[in-house]
């Protein structure tokens, strides 16, 4: 499933990051809503990210549920999933991977855990030296944000958008955009040189619905892959 990642696509048309909502009280209706949005077109990757704004994670028990529920019904549409911060979680469950954070597993602990073929994704905040450290360390592809103001999350850093442009120009390593991003503020995230754009709310609180808001960012990725 490694192929069907943030990895498997560089410098070409960009993609679509799925990030589960920080709570979901109830797999099997939440099943049906990530049903909905991968009917709307090209998705690279599903996170499986479970912590509320003050970044208190579930238990553990919850996760595993949640897990179980999605990984099949992403996977066999050819979409990785990757466990948010649990490297073991990630490696006991079956999914694609892990996205870390600074201050969760280390990249080295992450990588053992999950296989030279798994995935292993790192938030680098706006720092251009975390990225290339997470770079240099094989890292699958490096996260930067937040770009917009975020409920997800409490985010502690702002990146802008030259900051995207200047990794495109001197690293082939994928990068991802993330923070607060929606149908409406992407265009210049894409311009800028993103190469995944990561999103929660902005596809699960789409006015029109998770698969309306997949449909629309693809036809976003498609029209400026045809204006490159």
């Amino acid at each position: 499933m490694r192929d069907a990642g943030p990895s498997a696509v560089l410098m070409q048309r960009c993609r679509l990051y799925l990030i589960t909502p920080p709570v979901i009280p109830d797999a099997g209706a939440f099943e049906a809503s990530l049903v909905d949005a991968l009917s709307g077109g090209d998705v690279a990757c599903l996170q499986i990210r479970l912590k509320d704004r003050d970044d208190q994670s579930a238990s553990d028990d919850h996760i595993i549920k949640v897990a179980k529920r999605l990984l099949p019904v992403a996977q066999d549409k050819g979409v990785a999933v990757l466990i948010n911060d649990r490297p073991d979680l990630a490696r006991d469950l079956g999914a694609d991977g892990v996205h870390i954070g600074q201050s969760d597993a280390s990249y080295r602990d992450a990588r053992r855990m999950v296989g030279d073929a798994g995935i292993v994704g790192v938030t680098c905040h706006a720092s251009k030296h975390l990225a290339l450290e997470a770079g240099e360390a094989g890292a699958d592809y490096v996260a930067f944000g937040a770009f917009f103001p975020t409920e997800t999350k409490q985010a502690t850093t702002r990146a802008e958008l030259d900051l995207l442009t200047w990794w495109q120009e001197m690293v082939v390593l994928p990068c991802v955009a993330i923070g607060g991003i929606t149908v409406e503020n992407a265009p210049s995230l894409v311009a800028a040189g993103a190469d995944f754009l990561a999103v929660s709310s902005g596809v699960w609180g789409h006015k029109e619905g998770p698969g309306a808001a997949v449909a629309a960012f693809n036809r976003l990725f498609e029209a400026r892959s045809s204006e490159g």
